[in-house]
């Protein structure tokens, strides 16, 4: 009876729209870490805008917490809203964290594997960014969210390789330089971590659409 008169009751549409918010905040600071990875100027001036968008999600994040705890009716489980949003924001925080090991170690030496992972984090934040809208009718779009996570877990897996080969051409480059390594370590680690928190999104999401489905 209570479940039947819930569903007469108008759900708080507005998570939608700060998912996308979010997600917007997310694709921006993936493609200035990306181009991070150019180097030269563009380190300093790209840090700048990770830290900001970075900011912009942290807001949204809040926002979305704050109506959980006050909406009767939410348009699917607490849980998974909380779930979803912190995952997201997850992922943009290990940016900010990667962002600041290049400016703390002053790494000017991008290799051509960070920067393919760059290109694989700004190509997550993309499918996240599509996802979002298609949220708010998830049956009719489960088929394309469910695709959409595939996506996502098949580039956390290139990334992966990315990640192996690169550190392995880094350690027969670094043989004379045992510092550039470490610290070449550091970055490829930050970056693979944002590909990882980007399959943690793709779960949730993929946890969802079961859930709804």
């Amino acid at each position: 009876m209570l479940g039947w008169f819930q569903k007469l009751l108008p759900k708080e549409e507005r998570f939608f729209d700060l998912f996308i918010s979010h997600s917007e905040a997310v694709v921006a600071g993936a493609e200035a870490l990306r181009a991070m990875l150019d180097g030269g100027d563009a380190v300093p001036r790209n840090y700048e805008v990770v830290m900001a968008r970075e900011h912009d999600a942290d807001v949204c994040t809040r926002e979305v917490l704050i109506t959980v705890r006050r909406t009767f009716i939410t348009p699917f489980d607490r849980s998974n809203i909380k779930d979803l949003i912190t995952s997201m924001d997850n992922s943009i925080d290990q940016m900010q964290k990667t962002a600041k090991a290049v400016r703390l170690f002053n790494f000017t030496g991008f290799t051509p594997q960070m920067k393919q992972m760059g290109d694989e984090i700004v190509k997550c934040a993309v499918l996240v960014r599509e996802a979002m809208p298609l949220l708010s009718s998830i049956s009719a779009e489960a088929s394309r969210l469910s695709a959409i996570t595939e996506q996502i877990s098949a580039i956390e897996g290139r990334a992966d390789e990315m990640h192996d080969t690169g550190l392995q051409e880094l350690y027969q480059a670094s043989l004379a330089n045992p510092m550039g390594f470490f610290v070449g370590n550091e970055v490829y680690d930050h970056l693979e971590k944002v590909v990882d928190r980007f399959d943690d999104v793709g779960n949730e999401i993929h946890g969802i659409v079961i859930d709804q489905v």
